[in-house]
């Protein structure tokens, strides 16, 4: 059996690994003329899992301070470099939440403006308004197009000289003796392959606390949780610049998807490590839902899909070297920040596994809120 020798192994093709690897390699090239990076995904294509069936609205506002910042520096970055990409990865989409007078004052972030009902009114004129006392805007948010964000990141990676390879599951993670990197067991469609790899980097998203098991590590206790999502027929189609509406007490938002309407259940329920699939009797009391708060006149679902939102301990990412296993790193707990955070997480990342610290662009507060070392589980 050959073995492959590698310094940056990442394992997990979502978000995070994928412009990981596009950051690192382009540091690395330019460094050293090439790059040694591989990235492996269980399955067959990329971003198959949650970054696969995200809801592609970013907004800045949302999460802790953390991830607020990391969305501003991610943000920027997408602005300064999508000038070059034929179609935009991200543009301006408003976020509306509407409910009562308590729910909205709770959710509201700073970036968002109360608005009248007059104003939210005009804004989604299908509301039903009576049934709502309060409404704020946040006209700080975003879309995204997370195929062509994926895409983008896969091809600049590749560009820089790493390798994405696809069918390949990690079955076993062996650290060597004296500090000399890891030997990775890698299954694919032809067979075993081993992988000696320097430092082995865990962008496993729902799996990550079982990749960090095969190397020894204590878990971080990470939480995958359900997020489920459909697209349903209309009647009549919604301005296609109509906000995402939230209802504030979270039973569900919804926003255009072309002619049709995306919507969600906005649940965020404790799941197993698994390929989540939706389950249509909640995704039809939520259209019932959305019938008595609107006069929409919703049709059938043309499809639905359920993702994993894996969480922290306190709901911000896990970026940084394992406290006890020397040579891995974790990527992980973006806590369905993934997309709004992942060039600057990757940037974090690459930072600390090139230079050993966090270059000064990013506020030192912010990169050490994303330490591993935080937890008393991983001391």
């Amino acid at each position: 059996m050959s073995t492959t020798r590698v310094e940056h192994l990442i394992i997990g093709g979502g978000v995070a690994g994928v412009s990981l690897a596009a950051h690192l390699a382009e540091r690395e090239r330019a460094a050293h003329e090439r790059a040694d990076v591989l990235l492996l995904e269980a399955e067959p294509i990329l971003a198959h899992h949650t970054s696969g069936r995200s809801a592609q609205q970013l907004i800045p506002s949302y999460g802790p301070d953390a991830v607020r910042e990391l969305t501003r520096l991610t943000l920027e970055e997408l602005d300064r470099t999508q000038a070059e990409l034929a179609h935009p990865v991200v543009w301006p989409s408003g976020f509306l939440m509407a409910g009562t007078e308590e729910q909205v004052a709770a959710g509201a972030s700073e970036a968002m403006r109360r608005i009248s009902l007059d104003e939210l009114a005009q804004l989604a004129p299908e509301l039903r308004i009576e049934r709502f006392e309060a409404a704020g805007l946040d006209t700080t948010a975003v879309r995204s197009n997370a195929p062509r964000l994926i895409h983008w990141h896969a091809e600049r990676a590749r560009s820089a000289g790493a390798q994405l390879r696809t069918g390949a599951r990690v079955t076993g993670i062996e650290p060597r003796p004296a500090g000399d990197g890891f030997e990775v067991s890698v299954q694919t469609e032809t067979g075993t392959e081993r992988i000696h790899a320097r430092v082995v980097v865990n962008a496993a998203g729902a799996w990550a606390d079982h990749v960090a098991s095969l190397a020894g590590a204590a878990p971080l206790e990470l939480t995958p949780l359900r997020r489920t999502a459909a697209v349903v027929t209309l009647a009549e189609p919604l301005a296609p610049e109509h906000p995402l509406l939230d209802r504030a007490d979270e039973a569900y938002y919804y926003r255009p998807e072309g002619e049709h309407l995306l919507i969600s259940p906005s649940e965020a329920v404790p799941s197993p490590a698994e390929d989540a699939q939706p389950i249509l009797a909640e995704v039809e009391a939520v259209i019932e839902l959305i019938r008595q708060d609107t006069t929409l006149q919703i049709g059938p679902v043309q499809r639905a899909w359920t993702g994993l939102r894996t969480e922290s301990p306190d709901g911000v990412p896990v970026v940084g070297p394992d406290p006890e296993v020397p040579g891995l790193f974790w990527l992980a707990g973006q806590s369905g920040y993934g997309f709004q955070t992942c060039s600057a997480l990757a940037r974090v990342a690459t930072d600390l596994l090139v230079d050993g610290a966090v270059g000064d662009w990013c506020p030192a507060w912010a990169a050490q809120a994303l330490d591993p070392r935080r937890f008393p589980l991983a001391r």
